[in-house]
């Protein structure tokens, strides 16, 4: 757990909690659907309210995402999305927007072949706050957890409503930045969100750490952020930004980003009301 006080995670999601407000986490894949329309699509959410952005690393096998992200990670990887083109694209949006925690969200492979340390350095450099790697388990972590933690990036981890109490503690040890519970079983977009039950598992993570829970999968509008953050730190809206972006696939990059802006503002709006 990195923990320093001058990552920009913990500032906001601090700044939030003093505030009494609640966090809005924005996902949208890197180059999708093609690589100008990223730094765009970003300063709209920003501007719309998104406090923190998580950035998909496109990966030819995305296992636990849903038919729509798999979607966009194909299209971003059609238009050459990679790592390192995400970590270019990274540095580019901090030279405008040096306040926004950015985390990437991907699988293992691409960070294993760049290697821990050096892809440890290039995101603290591009300007990267925190990694939330799916498909990497917690016993398999401390490599890149040490890494991260020597460039003070977050380590963000999943749990899902199967992960027992012993596996949760685990978790919360190594996390940093927030914890992000998975609404759903399954894959990222489907299924229907059990409020009641969402709450009683964040009351018990609440148990286990101080640390902000973000819950996300199935959150598609603002009545369901609402619901959802009234018990949670933060709602985190992937899949319908992602269906949409797929949606203008050849539009321009302005436009793109307007209409990503209209989609986020009742989220936001209705997060405001808690």
């Amino acid at each position: 757990m990195a923990s320093q006080s001058t990552n920009r995670i913990n500032r906001r999601l601090g700044d939030l909690r003093a505030q009494g407000r609640k966090a809005l986490i924005t996902y949208i894949v890197c180059g999708d659907p093609d690589l100008d329309a990223t730094i765009p699509a970003m300063h709209a959410l920003v501007r719309q309210g998104a406090d923190i952005i998580e950035l998909g690393v496109a990966f030819s096998d995305p296992m636990a995402e849903g038919p729509v992200i798999q979607r966009g990670h194909e299209r971003a990887l059609a238009k050459g999305a990679s790592l390192r083109r995400t970590l270019e694209l990274v540095n580019t949006f901090r030279k405008t927007d040096s306040d926004t925690p950015l985390v990437l969200m991907g699988y293992a492979n691409p960070i294993e072949r760049m290697g821990y340390g050096e892809f440890a350095r290039a995101a603290a450099e591009a300007g990267v706050d925190g990694l939330l790697t799916v498909d990497l388990p917690p016993e398999e972590a401390a490599a890149l957890n040490r890494e991260l933690q020597a460039a003070a990036i977050e380590n963000i981890f999943l749990l899902a409503p199967t992960t027992s109490r012993e596996r949760a503690e685990q978790i919360a040890s190594l996390a940093g930045g927030f914890l992000y519970y998975v609404s759903l079983k399954g894959v990222t977009g489907a299924g229907h969100l059990d409020v009641d039950d969402v709450r009683h598992k964040v009351d018990a993570l609440r148990e286990l750490t101080e640390l902000p829970i973000c819950v996300g999968f199935g959150i598609k509008d603002a009545a369901s952020a609402k619901a959802i953050a009234a018990s949670a730190d933060g709602a985190v809206v992937g899949s319908v930004l992602v269906d949409y972006m797929g949606s203008r696939a050849g539009a321009d990059a302005a436009a793109v980003a307007e209409g990503l802006a209209q989609l986020v503002a009742p989220i936001r709006a209705g997060l405001d009301e808690l």
